[in-house]
């Protein structure tokens, strides 16, 4: 299994456009500390990749990556679908960029299907352009990634009911927001993506503990740092984010695991997206990293 880490910032990027926050006015100062919207790329064969999640910068993440590039021929693209993990549009407004493609597979949970189909109406934004076909994220059991190379499987594990501010009133359901568990049953490799967590479920315990590699979300540090640093009136759980430091916080449940453990999704007030916090020193004793832009991960 192979996974390329396309990006690894929460919502706006690193540096956001109107944000002048220590992390943003760092990346700016020293531009190898910046940081494109999260997402992974994943093969399931010979020049073919999905993409995990749509993000606004997916047009310079594919260039970034000599797999992802086009050709020989004219139109020719190795990317032959995306994956969603939620509706939230700093993972799903990549969609319309990909309009020049001859079609579009997009795999997704029911909800988060509706919500871009009824309320951001992609569909009819993009019938013009391109063929979409949408398919089902199993919740239950697993299918192949990849119909035309079935090797991979792929399962979607319910997370958190978040809705996106676009589908505030819309119906409650727990597969607003998943996991992503791709499992490679020849060599047995399996992988745990999770770029959004408002809570911590049985099932997330049990796939985090049969993973080799796990990917999670290091939005923000602590439960405060959105209130500490004026950016909400929320605290981290209250936007939907479990913290990376205190109790009931993501480090300590990640502590124990096995598996290659990396945060991703990090936001820039997140003390992190220094190179020379003192925070990374306390993860790296407890055997964790965080993740970088650009990283290649072989499983």
């Amino acid at each position: 299994m192979l996974l390329l880490v396309l990006g690894t910032a929460a919502g706006g990027g690193i540096p956001q456009w109107n944000c002048a926050c220590p992390g943003c006015s760092g990346a700016r100062a020293h531009p190898h500390r910046g940081r494109r919207h999260a997402s992974l790329a994943v093969r399931t064969g010979e020049g073919r990749w999905y993409l995990v999640n749509a993000t606004p910068d997916i047009g310079d993440q594919i260039e970034a990556r000599p797999e992802l590039r086009p050709g020989p021929g004219p139109r020719q693209t190795p990317v032959a679908g995306v994956v969603l993990t939620d509706a939230e549009l700093d993972h799903t407004l990549g969609l319309a960029r990909l309009r020049e493609a001859a079609r579009l597979q997009v795999t997704a949970t029911a909800p988060v299907r509706q919500a871009l189909l009824d309320r951001l109406r992609l569909g009819e934004v993009l019938a013009p352009y391109t063929d979409v076909t949408w398919r089902e994220l199993p919740a239950r059991g697993a299918e192949p990634l990849d119909p035309a190379s079935p090797g991979l499987l792929i399962s979607g594990i319910p997370v958190s009911g978040k809705r996106p501010r676009y589908a505030a009133d819309a119906p409650d359901d727990d597969a607003w927001v998943v996991a992503l568990r791709l499992y490679d049953p020849v060599s047995g490799a399996c992988a745990l993506y999770a770029p959004a967590l408002a809570a911590w479920p049985d099932p997330l315990q049990q796939a985090a503990a049969e993973a080799d590699c796990v990917i999670v979300d290091g939005t923000f540090w602590d439960d405060e740092e959105p209130r500490r640093t004026g950016i909400s009136s929320r605290t981290a759980t209250g936007m939907g984010h479990l913290p990376i430091e205190g109790p009931g916080g993501t480090a300590e449940r990640l502590a124990p695991l096995a598996a290659r453990r990396l945060y991703t999704h990090l936001n820039n007030t997140n003390p992190l997206v220094d190179p020379a916090a003192p925070q990374h020193k306390r993860l790296a004793r407890l055997g964790i990293e965080v993740a970088h832009d650009g990283m290649v991960i072989e499983l």
